[in-house]
């Protein structure tokens, strides 16, 4: 996490105490999360037929914000126990996405209302907009703080066009895991899920490396992998949506499923 970066060994509980009663915390919360609700009616368009209920959607939005405090502090013991450089990158990219499952699988995706497969790509999107939001209201406060009107609104671009949207494509890719796996077995399902998490990482990984390492002509070449990235979101959308639950179980299919009727010879006429 860049803002840990920044950060580095002064961040402590107290600073972070610090920052949220900070008089510029509200209007930099504000600016985090207004830009990742934009984002979250644009996304929730997608389940507009048969939509997740209010209430859980808070419920998933309110988690993803409440597990940036367990990143920060995770990342930071991180920070001393690896290096640095690519791998240290990898360990960072690897908590956040384990911690918005954590934050999705704790909030929402055991209850009944997780009840078709593009759900949990609704959910992980909505706990990554609630991550990126309270992410963004942390890194607005530095500009809002030293009156830099130009830099915040910097800031809140890039993160509204970049960083927020990473977060969505990266955990979006764990929420296409499950829903691929919607169907199947409980190995099958944790085989998937693990999958998810792996491209989710490496995602977020390639992002994370590029910003930190900026170099001339890298910001509009991780914006262009960035909106690839949604484009391809959306066409996961079109697939998973059209995975239907499976009516029969041919047992000459050794435990698979299948749609297509069994008809045992035992029950031919």
């Amino acid at each position: 996490m860049e803002l840990l970066a920044s950060a580095g060994d002064a961040f402590n509980l107290d600073m972070l105490i610090g920052l949220l009663t900070s008089t510029p915390f509200p209007i930099a919360f504000a600016g985090g999360l207004f830009p990742a609700l934009i984002w979250l009616w644009f996304f929730l368009r997608e389940d507009r037929k048969n939509p997740e209920p209010k209430l859980l959607i808070m419920l998933a939005f309110i988690a993803g914000m409440i597990v940036v405090v367990a990143a920060l502090f995770i990342e930071k013991w991180l920070a001393g126990v690896i290096s640095g450089g690519l791998i240290l990158i990898i360990a960072w990219s690897a908590t956040e996405e384990i911690l918005k499952y954590f934050a999705a699988a704790v909030s929402v995706l055991w209850r009944p209302f997780d009840d078709e497969p593009i759900d949990p790509m609704i959910y992980m999107i909505t706990v990554a907009l609630g991550f990126a939001a309270f992410e963004t209201g942390l890194f607005l406060l530095k500009p809002i703080d030293a009156g830099n009107v130009a830099g915040t609104i910097l800031t809140t671009n890039l993160r509204f066009m970049g960083a927020a949207l990473l977060h969505v494509i990266s955990s979006a890719a764990i929420g296409v895991a499950l829903g691929l796996a919607f169907y199947r077995s409980f190995w099958v399902k944790a085989a998937y899920l693990c999958t998810g998490i792996v491209v989710a990482t490496a995602l977020h990984t390639l992002f994370n490396y590029f910003i930190i390492n900026n170099k001339d002509g890298t910001i509009l070449f991780v914006f262009f992998f960035v909106w690839l990235g949604v484009i391809v979101l959306f066409l996961l959308f079109e697939k998973v949506r059209k995975i239907t639950r499976p009516l029969f179980i041919n047992p000459n299919l050794k435990g698979r499923t299948s749609n297509k009727p069994y008809v045992s010879i035992a029950n031919k006429r």
